[in-house]
């Protein structure tokens, strides 16, 4: 379990507020202080037994608190950071929720002047197509992976602090590098989301739009799930790694050049062959998945 007496959340949301469940469920007996901008969404993760208190101040929040967790969207880290910056305290841990890392550490950066040996960059590769305080639920992190980017500032014992949260949210951990974390979820996790999102929205704008909808059949309800996610978050991500982002759309759209020329040449040999690969990769990540422990 974590060793910080009192934990500030910033953006108590579907992330922020499941961090929170999953802490009590797991036994956390300190005090969980909620940060955001509407006190009506703060009331009602006070009312459902999200956070004990909470405060419409960042910098009084941060004063009362000693592991400090950042859960807005990525490009409103910054002004975050600033608020917070001169009520951190020696030994306060920062850490951060994240999808983009090397944006974070440069708002950190800023913000703080140097970055701290308390910084602990973080990203758990978890959450839903639902937002807000009521989606938030403690078993969201269960089995799933916390990616940590220590900066080269970074203590250990901010780095064990923050594997100890997430552990104690279910979730295991691993560490890599800014950068390879952002290649690597560009591919991953980016570029699925921007699909979904191009994808929708040409369907909705055709003339016979509500037919396509009304007769879409499963696939096209997982294969688009995720363009329900929040707009404003997926905006910021796709800015704050657009360069990652740019260039694994630029080598999706030449995949898709190939196989629309294989199509249009009736060429079956190279549509199976793609077709082939494609399934045999996925299924061995499927196999690969179910057989990683529990943590």
């Amino acid at each position: 379990m974590i060793q910080a007496s009192s934990v500030a959340i910033y953006g108590v949301g579907l992330i922020g507020g499941s961090v929170a469940l999953a802490l009590r469920a797991a036994g956390y007996t300190g005090e969980i202080i909620g940060y955001g901008r509407r006190a009506s969404e703060l009331a009602r993760a006070v009312d459902l037994g999200v956070v004990d208190r909470y405060g419409l101040d960042a910098g009084d929040v941060a004063a009362q608190a000693q592991l400090h967790l950042v859960c807005v969207p990525v490009l409103a880290m910054r002004q975050v950071f600033d608020a917070i910056a001169s009520q951190l305290k020696p030994g306060d841990v920062i850490s951060d929720v994240g999808s983009t890392k090397q944006s974070v550490i440069e708002a950190a950066r800023a913000a703080f002047g140097e970055l701290p040996g308390g910084f602990v960059p973080a990203h758990p590769i978890a959450g839903t197509e639902r937002t807000g305080v009521s989606a938030a639920f403690d078993s969201l992190y269960r089995n799933r992976l916390a990616i940590l980017t220590p900066t080269e500032a970074s203590t250990e014992a901010a780095a064990m602090e923050v594997e100890r949260l997430w552990q104690a949210c279910g979730a295991r951990t691993i560490r890599m590098g800014a950068a390879h974390h952002d290649d690597v979820l560009a591919a991953t996790s980016h570029l699925p989301h921007m699909l979904a999102f191009a994808l929708v929205e040409l369907l909705a704008t055709r003339p016979d739009h509500d037919e396509i909808f009304m007769y879409a059949a499963g696939g096209f309800r997982d294969f688009t799930r995720i363009a329900s996610s929040s707009p404003d978050m997926w905006r910021d991500i796709a800015l704050a790694n657009r360069g990652a982002v740019a260039a694994n759309l630029d080598a999706l759209i030449l995949r898709l050049q190939d196989l629309r020329s294989a199509i249009a040449c009736e060429d079956a040999d190279q549509i199976e062959s793609v077709f082939r690969r494609a399934k045999q990769a996925r299924d061995a990540y499927v196999n690969l998945t179910e057989q990683t422990p529990d943590p």
